[in-house]
């Protein structure tokens, strides 16, 4: 009872989550604001949303062929479509269960190629690992370069440097509880937690241990400045967005990814946080908004397309075996 509890809370909250940025987001804006998005759509030039897609797919492409890597240092050779089948897959469940798309490759890889449920997944584990570690830094450039923009939208909320200073030293002191606790606590909590870490750090490690590892670095950087790339070319959708400099496509890519850990698949979300760091450089409300339902929109659809179509194909490819 709780195990089907627990499993539909996840489905649910993130959703309500999603609605409910959505319902907040459409309250707030003026009727005005609502017919601007809508000529947004229609006047919108969508060759930079379909060249998006394809970029979105090569990065599809990069992580499936990445994976063989990892996989071929522990011993399998897999078929290039059923790795690249499966994540497609994973991303399409990902806007049911956040996180749970994961899994669900792991276990088409088991069912189509027969590779263990356990070396599979710690191979995605060890993915997700490096593409967290790439991310932060591209938050590292993104709050570096724009550093004046955000210090000066905390002034205008009246947030002050020795208040900064305040909320820095007491983040220290929590770290220094926090890693005190971990060293010397013997609570169960922190003993499981550790043995988590110790085989994500093992999994980490095989990366350097393979013998391809460089190309699986690069393939790395790829997929995420494809990401990026993805991003960039939607602004040329709009002619409102079309000027916006580089390092505002930095700031809406690093909170758009963000946000779409928050809801399903950055439901409401999305939109919202683009919305919301696009006005800090004086973008409208309507253009921000507008903006990041377009991406979110035709992205969300490019995986629901290819996720469902890789669903289908994998017993057709896989059929004589």
């Amino acid at each position: 009872m709780k195990k089907q509890l627990r499993k539909w809370l996840t489905i649910l909250i993130p959703l309500l989550i999603g609605i409910g940025i959505i319902y907040y987001q459409y309250t707030t804006l003026q009727p005005e604001e609502i017919d601007k998005i809508k000529i947004s759509f229609q006047k919108a030039n969508y060759y930079y949303i379909l060249l998006s897609l394809v970029i979105a797919v090569t990065g599809h492409w990069s992580r499936a062929y990445r994976w063989k890597f990892a996989l071929n240092h522990l011993g399998y050779q897999t078929q290039f479509y059923n790795n690249f089948f499966t994540v497609s897959v994973s991303y399409l469940v990902n806007l049911t269960v956040p996180r749970s798309g994961e899994i669900s490759r792991a276990a088409l890889l088991k069912k189509y190629e027969d590779v263990p449920f356990d070396k599979a997944f710690g191979t995605i584990v060890a993915e997700r690992i490096v593409d967290l570690f790439i991310f932060f830094l591209f938050v590292i450039i993104g709050f570096v370069s724009q550093f004046d923009a955000i210090y000066q939208f905390l002034l205008s909320k009246n947030i002050s440097l020795q208040t900064l200073i305040y909320y820095a030293i007491f983040a220290i002191f929590l770290g220094i509880v926090f890693l005190l606790i971990w060293i010397y606590a013997e609570w169960n909590i922190i003993l499981k937690l550790k043995k988590k870490l110790s085989g994500l750090i093992e999994g980490m490690m095989t990366i350097f241990k393979m013998e391809q590892k460089w190309e699986y670095l690069f393939h790395s950087f790829f997929i995420w400045f494809s990401y990026l790339a993805m991003f960039y070319v939607t602004i040329f959708a709009l002619p409102e967005t079309a000027e916006i400099s580089f390092d505002i496509v930095i700031m809406g890519f690093i909170f758009g990814s963000l946000a779409v850990g928050f809801s399903n698949g950055g439901l409401g979300a999305y939109p919202f946080s683009i919305a919301l760091i696009f006005s800090l450089y004086g973008i409208s409300n309507d253009i921000g908004t507008a903006f990041g339902w377009l991406v979110w929109t035709s992205q969300t659809l490019l995986i629901i397309t290819l996720g469902l179509t890789s669903y289908v194909l994998l017993p057709v490819f896989n059929r004589n075996k």
